[in-house]
């Protein structure tokens, strides 16, 4: 399956500047609210490490590329338009915001931890980043609990029966957010206010939907700006503080990797996304060199530039997406002579059979076993696909 990455947040905060380093493409860029209106997709990587050395073989990706020993696997990557306070009650560019959001699977919530922009997006100086996190996660708790509100009133206005659960209810109004009967359940379960509507009061009934939200549409906050003194303070007291222990927050610099990924492809410096230091291998000014240190000195305090860090973070950490490579335990090419030539990136959990039908439903339909191509090991139908198999499916189609 094809993953997708909303990269979300208020308006004037990077969002583009983040596409546009991720993607390295052309959308506009601008200090002012809304510049991005309609959603812009773009094709972006996530880092995998590559399968083929281990059998003494050089992989040949159908899609992607492979730098050293790494996969670069594609995957999309939404920039969805700009959201202001009360977008669950259509402000601003809300309705299309919310139904654009729904499109993706994980969220990038992309903050600009420097506090220049406040609020609604404009310039400002000292706004506390804490406001935007807290503004967008209960802007989408609103607009679940508005849907979370029409089920419960189906529910006690519909002809029910006493064999009805409310979780069925919740399920299917619930359903465009890939939830499921079970979910609810366990989900209701776990804030612990019962299975009779009737007895939810308010605090109830927001605390269900927030958990909901949690459940299916996870989030990573990409600590934008943190190339600046003020961003980096903020980082160091909202890490510390246990209010955001439930977020994953990973500092960045769109800036600076957006400036990486230029100079490598007018050949001035060789870089890989992702990776903790370059190499500047052209002729390059005293100012160019001056800005290229100072992207340095970042790399060496956090690590990386982080966009390739928030994206990983967000399908591998949060999302827990699991890549595995189709191979054949007697030699990893194809009829093309291919080798390795996919990496599908499959959901958390999946077996066997699952990893079989996500390569085509005629393959999962006649199943029989997989064999796993490190050990030659038979995998029953059960076994529960590990990050990085090397698996053969054999089938009767």
């Amino acid at each position: 399956m094809s993953y997708r990455i909303g990269l979300v947040g208020k308006p004037s905060v990077g969002k583009s500047s983040f596409f546009n380093a991720a993607t390295m493409n052309d959308v506009p860029e601008g200090a002012y609210p809304f510049t991005t209106i309609d959603p812009s997709v773009g094709e972006a990587y996530v880092r995998v490490e590559c399968a083929a050395p281990e059998f003494d073989e050089e992989c040949t990706p159908s899609v992607g590329f492979c730098d050293c020993g790494t996969r670069f696997v594609p995957t999309k990557l939404v920039d969805v338009a700009g959201l202001i306070p009360g977008a669950h009650e259509g402000k601003g560019l809300g309705n299309q915001f919310l139904s654009d959001l729904n499109e993706t699977d994980v969220l990038v919530h992309v903050v600009d931890f420097s506090g220049e922009t406040d609020i609604e997006g404009e310039p400002t100086e000292g706004h506390d980043p804490r406001v935007d996190i807290d503004f967008l996660e209960e802007e989408l708790d609103q607009w679940y609990l508005g849907v979370l509100e029409k089920g419960i009133n189906r529910y006690e206005t519909g002809y029910t029966t006493e064999d009805d659960a409310i979780e069925e209810e919740l399920a299917e109004q619930m359903s465009a957010f890939k939830t499921n009967e079970d979910e609810i359940k366990l989900l209701v379960r776990r804030v612990g206010i019962g299975f009779e509507p009737e007895e939810w009061d308010d605090e109830d009934r927001l605390e269900l939907a927030r958990e909901i939200r949690k459940a299916t549409k996870p989030m990573v906050i990409a600590a934008n700006k943190m190339d600046t003194p003020e961003a980096q303070a903020n980082y160091e007291e909202i890490t510390a503080d246990p209010e955001y222990d439930h977020l994953t927050i990973v500092p960045a610099s769109a800036h600076a990797e957006k400036a990486l990924k230029s100079a490598d492809q007018a050949g001035v410096v060789d870089y890989r996304p992702g990776d903790s230091d370059f190499e500047i291998t052209g002729d390059i000014s005293g100012e160019q060199e001056q800005g290229l240190e100072q992207i340095r000195d970042f790399l060496s305090e956090y690590g990386a530039t982080g966009v390739q860090a928030a994206l990983e973070t967000a399908l591998f950490d949060v999302l827990g997406v699991t890549p595995v490579f189709p191979g054949g335990a007697n030699g990893l090419g194809n009829e093309r002579g291919e080798v390795l030539p996919d990496c599908y990136l499959i959901p958390p959990n999946s077996t066997a059979e699952d990893f079989a039908y996500s390569l085509h439903s005629d393959i999962g339909d006649g199943f029989l076993h997989a064999i796993d191509c490190r050990s030659n090991r038979q995998l029953g139908k059960a076994y529960e696909v590990e990050p990085r198999d090397v698996i053969e499916v054999i089938t009767t189609n």
